[in-house]
């Protein structure tokens, strides 16, 4: 009888320990990164389901995951007695521990003046511009956001032989974008001294320069770009205004897209099955032309489900995909996801993610 108390003594102790272990730390490491994966995986397969709903003139659906709990719940028991029998008495016990994790998941669709606002605002120069001052390509940049640059136009987001474009605008881009890597490409914002007190974005004033240069292989595309942007080649900065047509002296206006434009304009680039567009189910894919002609998202169409992608979705019966090795297309998506998160205006919080943990 000794030993078996001698045996099962240190087990309730053992539980008493357990009990000052706390499973929280331990899980905030490998949550905090399974979730933040997790949101952004189902935020990109969200925004590319849109953009093949809008290929197919399907209406596309905005969800937010507004917040997120993780529960945890571990339980622990101990039995201990002595079984009395005809011949003889034997101890018994027993231990057992269990881990219960209940996650809850929160989702807000976006509608009403949220969505007019997210959706069917075009982005303001002031919040467009300073991502190129974070080292975002410009040229990539343009080709989603920016439908013209005073009279040229890039290509919109009608189908077929209609909204093809300037070649002149993918000219002033791919210029642009080398003088953004060689440094003489600038953006500033400035006040503007008729604003409110109020602290917008839109309120900036925001100012393009184009640095000289001596040298020569530089010097003609400062040239080219002053000229296509009307400027004269003794200056240096000139304003950026919203609006399109042809501006005045010392501006140049700049027609951003909606958040809904940016999505027409990746969706109707995409190569559909011709049977899609000969059933009338969806338009002629666009044909760029000039300096670019390939898409800016090459989005993949199969029956089958693929494997190591970037993104995928699926819509039809038919899987669409970004490949995981093509970089140009998840540099451009993933420029995507940033201008819809800067597209957000509503004032609630972000995602919140809480993980009560009761050992």
């Amino acid at each position: 009888m000794n030993r078996f108390f001698r045996a099962f003594l240190p087990l309730p102790l053992l539980f008493c320990l357990a009990g000052c272990y706390e499973i929280g730390p331990t899980r905030l490491d490998r949550d905090q990164s399974d979730y933040s994966r997790a949101l952004t995986s189902s935020g990109k397969q969200q925004t590319l389901l849109n953009v093949v709903r809008l290929r197919y003139a399907d209406t596309p659906g905005f969800l937010d995951t507004t917040q997120l709990i993780s529960g945890y719940q571990l339980q622990r028991n101990i039995s201990a007695g002595i079984g009395t029998y005809s011949l003889a008495s034997r101890p018994y016990g027993g231990v057992g521990a269990q881990l219960q994790e209940s996650p809850t998941f929160t989702f807000q669709p976006v509608t009403g003046d949220a969505y007019a606002q997210s959706v069917l605002r075009p982005l303001p120069p002031g919040n467009l511009l300073p991502l190129a001052m974070g080292g975002l390509p410009i040229d990539v940049l343009f080709r989603l956001a920016v439908q013209s640059i005073n009279l040229i136009s890039n290509a919109g987001a009608l189908g077929g032989d209609v909204g093809r474009g300037s070649p002149a605008f993918f000219d002033l881009i791919y210029d642009l974008r080398q003088l953004q890597l060689a440094g003489l490409l600038g953006i500033q914002l400035e006040r503007d001294p008729a604003a409110t007190g109020k602290e917008d974005p839109a309120d900036d004033r925001v100012f393009l320069s184009i640095a000289s240069t001596d040298d020569p292989a530089l010097s003609p595309v400062v040239h080219d770009v002053r000229r296509l942007l009307g400027m004269a080649q003794n200056d240096e900065r000139v304003q950026v205004v919203y609006g399109g047509g042809r501006p005045r002296k010392g501006q140049i206006r700049l027609l951003t897209r909606t958040i809904l434009g940016v999505l027409g304009q990746i969706a109707y680039q995409i190569e559909v099955p011709e049977e899609d567009v000969a059933s009338g189910r969806t338009r002629p894919t666009i044909r760029l032309i000039g300096r670019e002609t390939r898409p800016i998202v090459v989005v993949h169409v199969t029956p089958d489900c693929p494997e190591a992608v970037f993104a995928r979705t699926s819509y039809n019966h038919k899987y669409y995909w970004i490949a995981d090795d093509d970089f140009d297309s998840k540099l451009a998506f993933t420029m995507l996801q940033i201008l819809l998160e800067l597209s957000k205006t509503s004032k609630g919080p972000s995602t919140i993610v809480t993980i009560p943990a009761n050992g």
